[in-house]
């Protein structure tokens, strides 16, 4: 039987929305899912179901996510796409994000 400690709601959330934000830094935001995000996060798709809902739901929350902590490469995935939250970034946030994306 596992011995693992249960996480509090808020913990686990955020080790979700982080191991979801690393995925799309590496596959592309448009290429993440459930079974990818779960499988970062080391849980169940059921509990990412439960903490995000839907899939346009989970890739809002990244999207927000990769705003808030400035994770250029996602943003810039975003602005490529005219995600409207990739859209809302600061100014400076956005154009950090496609000089990132052109210098490589």
């Amino acid at each position: 039987m596992s011995k693992r400690k249960r996480l509090n709601g808020k913990v686990r959330r955020e080790e979700i929305l982080t191991a979801a934000i690393t995925l799309a830094e590496r596959v592309g935001y448009t290429n993440i899912d459930r079974a990818g995000v779960s499988k970062a996060a080391k849980c169940s798709e059921a509990l990412v179901s439960s903490y995000f809902g839907t899939m346009p739901q989970l890739q809002k929350a990244v999207m927000r996510a990769a705003v808030a902590r400035e994770c250029l490469k996602v943003i810039a995935q975003g602005l490529a796409i005219q995600d409207k939250h990739a859209l809302k970034a600061p100014p400076d946030i956005k154009t950090a994000a496609a000089n990132a994306i052109a210098a490589g």
